[in-house]
């Protein structure tokens, strides 16, 4: 299994170039509008962030697109400032009572959200969030760069999401564990994930189990990764057909994609017929080594658990009448294949389908 990482301390090498290349793509579509400089430090954090999913030589044609991207969600949803004012500042007072209460509380969470900060965190981060600073300004005042000023800046947000969700629910975590893992998730770091066993211990600790699936359900889009809720059989073909779909952008061929479907179909029918609901996260995803790719499935939900793990892994084992390939035949089907369950906590599958003639 292989996990991406969104933790990244600096920029890549050419950071001036790719930057140069952005301000470029952006200034193109909104001209000097006062949210352009952000757009273009944001489009540099993404590409900095999946820089491990980026094939060598096509950095700038992902760059572009991400670019591209941005610009047109941010004239769907809005100017950029006022999609987080709200949070951390109230400009206009609500009429309505409830409201304020309500605006109130939000900045009562963010308050105390806020204090678990140092106080150099906290200025970084009402300076960008709030006035606006830009990514560029900031690096300039700390004799830093902007590419590592925006990679702290996207890990004090991921912290700042999880410290906010506590605050705002009034919520004691039970464990040291919890919050690094919690993190994690936010940071939607794999490597992170996989190092704090996060998937373990959301099967053991139904506070990260809700609290994790929130923090997932704020993720943006993403051309690399889709998320689908399984409930009923129509979201098995959801399931079935974004399977084929990322896999096929990948450049799987047609056998492959029909093993893949078959595998996301076997292990997202079983969540409707044992526990219920659930999800799946599909993902492509980079090896270990150089130029090694392939499609990353996790199959998780908090049904029952499976009781006698050993007996479902035996070809054979099946309690309805599906296609008959159960487990054994979904970890014969892919390339890698993880199970992790807990009895009346749930089950999480994690398997990959490398690309044939990929180096290991």
């Amino acid at each position: 299994m292989t996990a991406t990482s969104a933790g990244v301390e600096g920029p890549p090498p050419e950071a001036d170039e790719l930057l140069a290349l952005l301000r470029r793509v952006v200034g193109a579509r909104v001209g000097g509008h006062p949210d352009a400089e952000d757009l273009v430090q944001e489009a540099y954090l993404r590409v900095l962030a999946a820089s491990d999913r980026i094939d060598p030589g096509m950095t700038e044609a992902y760059a572009v697109t991400t670019a591209r991207n941005l610009v047109a969600s941010h004239w769907r949803q809005g100017d950029r400032f006022k999609r987080h004012q709200h949070r951390l500042v109230d400009l206009d007072e609500p009429d309505d009572p409830v409201r304020r209460m309500e605006g109130i509380e939000d900045q009562g969470a963010m308050a105390r959200a806020l204090a678990t900060f140092t106080d150099d965190e906290r200025e970084l981060l009402v300076a960008h969030e709030v006035h606006g600073t830009p990514t560029a300004k900031l690096a300039a005042e700390q004799n830093s760069t902007a590419g590592a000023v925006a990679a702290k800046l996207h890990r004090l947000r991921a912290r700042l999401r999880v410290e906010y969700l506590l605050a705002h629910e009034n919520i004691d975590l039970p464990s040291d564990e919890c919050r690094p893992v919690l993190v994690a998730v936010s940071l939607r770091d794999r490597r992170r994930q996989r190092e704090t066993k996060a998937e373990n211990h959301r099967l053991r600790c139904e506070v990260c189990q809700d609290l994790a699936l929130r923090l997932e359900q704020q993720e943006p889009e993403r051309d690399d990764f889709a998320r689908i809720r399984i409930a009923v059989d129509a979201d098995i073909v959801t399931a079935r057909q974004k399977a084929r779909e990322l896999a096929s952008a990948l450049g799987f061929p047609g056998v492959d994609l029909t093993v893949i479907a078959t595998a996301v179909s076997e292990m997202t029918r079983n969540i409707v017929r044992f526990a219920g609901e659930g999800q799946v996260e599909i993902e492509l995803v980079n090896g270990e080594a150089p130029g090694r790719r392939g499609v990353q499935v996790i199959v998780r939900d908090a049904g029952p658990g499976i009781p006698d793990i050993e007996a479902a892994m035996r070809d054979g084992y099946s309690t309805y009448h599906g296609l008959g390939l159960g487990l054994p035949g979904a970890r014969r089907l892919m390339d890698d294949f993880e199970l992790v369950t807990a009895d009346g906590r749930g089950t999480t599958i994690t398997m990959t389908k490398w690309q044939q003639g990929a180096k290991k």
